[in-house]
């Protein structure tokens, strides 16, 4: 194992993945990031990766065959939407949101075959896209393929998803909704308030699955009072689910100041989430721990956010 135990993603293919004409999701969100993790030198203690492009093998793990088709068909004209008005397509989707999916598949393999024990994607975390189709600004739902990647390449049953993006992870939660052995943690706005409408308390899991995820929706300008005071469930829940990996979609559209949502937290809150969970995987999963972007619309707080982040991870 090399002496730095993380590794981080970076490159023009992940920036690639934005739209454009002034939509929120632009092409600098990585750029922000970037610029800010030089300047604080958390450069120079992790291994920087460059981005991977997903075989299509990959990416059919989650996602239906006629759904890629269809991404693939509109990657090439760019134009029209893949969903109701969200999510436009634009020439080289395709290759856009298949670098955002390899990236994390390859963190993956390096996490599993020891080379890091964690790694962050800071362009992923795209997690409302279903298995059949795109929505809110996400193409290929990386969180979801992870997940599953993890399931058929290694064996790995008991992956953790925690998720404190301010939109609830609707494409995770409802793909894996009857699954008992994913487990579901997710601190969002209430859905009552904000897209995609979604993720109450009593949403626990259907089938045998039950009463195993976990959904704590919180008022609109919830803060890190509001953060410290519901973290520790997501803690007992893991503690008591015993993990064999752990994901973060740690996005950074639940810090105050966002232009989309109505959130309060701080940094603070992202680096307390991370540096939990970097302690619950050296627990229960050999330190194994991915971290994955997300959201977030206000460039400050993506380079804020995402750099404290990091910080814990290193």
């Amino acid at each position: 194992m090399t002496s730095r135990q993380s590794c981080i993603y970076l490159g023009q293919s992940l920036a690639d993945y934005g739209f454009k004409d002034g939509h929120p999701f632009g092409p600098q969100r990585h750029d922000a990031f970037q610029a800010e993790l030089l300047n604080q030198g958390l450069d120079q203690q992790l291994v920087i990766q460059q981005p991977v492009m997903a075989a299509a093998d990959r990416i059919k793990l989650f996602h239906t065959d006629d759904y890629i088709e269809k991404v693939f068909d509109y990657s090439k004209l760019g134009t029209g939407y893949l969903d109701g008005g969200d999510t436009p397509s634009f020439v080289g989707m395709y290759e856009a949101a298949g670098h955002v999916a390899g990236s994390v598949t390859d963190a993956v393999d390096r996490i599993m075959k020891g080379e890091f024990r964690r790694a962050f994607s800071p362009i992923a975390g795209l997690h409302h896209a279903r298995r059949h189709v795109a929505a809110g600004f996400c193409v290929f739902n990386d969180c979801g393929i992870a997940i599953e990647y993890l399931r058929a390449q290694y064996g790995i049953k008991r992956v953790a998803y925690i998720d404190i993006d301010a939109h609830h992870g609707d494409g995770v939660f409802y793909s894996f909704e009857d699954d008992a052995d994913l487990l579901f943690a997710d601190i969002h706005q209430d859905g009552r308030t904000l897209y995609p409408g979604t993720g109450f308390a009593e949403e626990t899991g259907k089938g045998n699955a039950e009463g195993t995820k976990l959904n704590i929706p919180v008022p609109p300008h919830a803060n890190d009072a509001v953060f410290e005071s519901v973290w520790p469930q997501v803690e007992a829940y893991l503690e008591n689910g015993q993990p064999e990996f752990i994901l973060l979609q740690c996005g950074a559209d639940s810090i105050e100041g966002d232009p989309i949502t109505n959130m309060a937290f701080s940094p603070a809150s992202h680096a307390h989430a991370a540096r939990s969970l970097r302690d619950i995987a050296e627990r229960h999963c050999e330190g194994r721990m991915l971290a994955m972007g997300g959201g977030g619309y206000n460039h400050d707080n993506i380079a804020r956010g995402w750099t404290a982040v990091v910080a814990e991870m290193v």
